[in-house]
């Protein structure tokens, strides 16, 4: 791919990527914002949910609707 470039280890395995910004430094930041949410996402797999009224009813509680 043109403006990539990849760091590699000792072994030639990649390790990290450089990218030319050429004018799209918004949509590679975007990109990355997307890349943490779901990595924060996966994170979060199987923690415990609540339905939404319960979610409601807890802003309620705390005065904050």
């Amino acid at each position: 791919m043109k403006g990539v470039q990849y760091l590699v280890d000792e072994s030639g395995k990649k390790t990290a990527i450089v990218l030319k910004l050429n004018g799209h430094e918004e949509a590679i930041e975007e990109f990355l914002e997307d890349v943490y949410g779901h990595e924060k996402i996966k994170g979060r797999y199987g923690e415990p949910t609540m339905s939404k009224e319960d979610f409601i009813k807890g802003l309620r509680d705390d005065g904050l609707l």
